[in-house]
């Protein structure tokens, strides 16, 4: 097996930048796209199901494209970067194309096509940090992907505040309400030179590790293959893998269905919510929405890294645990405060819990799934988050509309119920032997 040589920190750094503006785009997923269906005509148990593009590319892209890019290896181009470099770029064309919508359907089928482009980048661009580092440098990379993911969130709320703040004040009453604004089509433009330039620094600052003999033989085996047999293979290894999966991927399934069920509900009720809570108009909702999340994502940061050693020195299971807890908190104590300011500090919790949610299972599953199948399995553990998303979609229309009287307050604190549910559940995972190892990123004398 090859041996990986520990990174230094930098080297850690530069091949996590892209998921800078891969997760700026999420963070106008988050808070904006919502807001520019209402804008749009969009009513409060619609807004469920007009998320359904995300749960549905996430369930049939992620996981196809993780397990073909097992399969890949290109001596000029590597094995994770082509796709990852093509969803960048779709993406890109997506959110400058996206404030420019002229009607609901068309802001919809943008949002399926954007959400294919990320899906795109995600997964393989997951199994690219997995690959480069060796066991012991695992929860650092993922914890360094964690901040930039709090990074590329932060700056798309924070621009969309100041916008708002800067330029939002010579629209007129009626555009504000009926339109979507000038001020936020800034944010998309931002969001689609971000999202391929991070990718870009990515791909040129950090070379990709040559598959060993032996996956190289399984590559060129599957290259000869009929073209018909090469386009079955990724279904036939994504069964292959559920079937041979770890006992520790379905106990965190039953996790991610209450954690992830209970943040699609957040992203997509927070600003109707102060709508509500407060008597703010739409675009007032928005900026307020995405100061909070804002602020739990520069908490992400913050912690992120921080994290680390509480892993180490606790366990990964039970800072997990603390974090969704943390969350549930953030969520039931939200819709009881009435001053914008003091309603941000909730969010210092949830960020704590963002934190640990994008770093700290993904370096356990990745430490006990083989190399040869990292990106297969990190397309199924991507689809524990969508499925969830999916019947989320699906369901939380009617349960809005007939169970919690059409309220936006009553579905933040039906989340806070659900977090609390995923911590409890998630007690129930058995830690990998492998999370005990120490955290080593001395660079390698070889690279001096």
């Amino acid at each position: 097996m090859l041996k990986k040589p520990n990174l230094s920190f930098w080297q850690i750094f530069n091949m996590n930048v892209g998921f800078l503006g891969i997760q700026f785009s999420f963070g106008l997923q988050q808070t904006a796209v919502n807001p520019i269906f209402s804008f749009l005509g969009a009513h409060h148990e619609d807004l469920p199901l007009l998320n359904l593009a995300g749960p549905v590319t996430g369930l049939i892209i992620q996981p196809i494209i993780g397990a073909i890019s097992d399969k890949t290896w290109s001596p000029r181009w590597g094995r994770r970067k082509p796709y990852f470099l093509i969803g960048a770029l779709i993406g890109s064309l997506c959110l400058f194309a996206f404030p420019f919508s002229p009607t609901l359907w068309f802001a919809v089928g943008l949002l399926w096509i954007l959400d294919v482009g990320n899906n795109m980048a995600m997964e393989p661009y997951r199994a690219f940090v997995g690959d480069k580092l060796p066991n012991k440098q695992l929860s650092f990379g993922y914890q360094m992907q964690s901040l930039f993911v709090g990074a590329g969130i932060v700056l798309a709320n924070a621009s969309i505040f100041l916008f708002q703040d800067w330029f939002g004040g010579v629209e007129t009453v009626t555009e504000a309400v009926s339109a979507i604004p000038k001020w936020l089509y800034y944010s998309f433009f931002i969001g689609a030179v971000l999202s391929i330039g991070t990718i870009l620094w990515s791909v040129l600052k950090t070379p990709e590790i040559p598959p060993s003999n032996e996956e190289l033989e399984d590559i060129k085996k599957h290259n000869a293959l009929p073209v018909s047999d090469r386009i079955k293979t990724p279904f036939i290894e994504i069964v292959h893998a559920i079937k041979d999966m770890p006992k520790f991927m379905w106990k965190l399934s039953g996790v991610y269905l209450f954690q992830w069920y209970a943040l699609f509900v957040y992203w997509q009720f927070i600003s109707p919510m102060f709508e509500e809570s407060m008597g703010f108009d739409k675009s007032q909702a928005l900026s307020q929405a995405a100061k909070m999340n804002t602020t739990y994502n520069v908490s992400t940061i913050v912690f992120a890294l921080a994290l680390v050693p509480l892993a180490l020195k606790f366990g990964g299971k039970k800072v997990y645990v603390l974090s969704l807890f943390l969350t549930g908190i953030a969520m039931l104590t939200i819709p009881y405060i009435q001053d914008p300011f003091l309603v941000i500090l909730p969010m210092i919790l949830f960020g704590i819990g963002w934190a640990a949610m994008m770093g700290i299972p993904y370096s356990m599953v990745s430490k006990i799934v083989p190399q040869k199948r990292r990106g297969v399995y990190m397309g199924i553990l991507n689809m524990m988050i969508v499925i969830p998303m999916g019947i989320q979609t699906v369901t939380f229309g009617p349960i809005v509309k007939n169970l919690l009287n059409n309220s936006a307050i009553n579905a933040i604190l039906f989340g806070g119920v659900f977090f609390i549910i995923a911590g409890v559940l998630a007690l129930r995972l058995k830690q990998p032997k492998v999370e005990t190892e120490r955290l080593n990123i001395i660079l390698p004398e070889d690279e001096h």
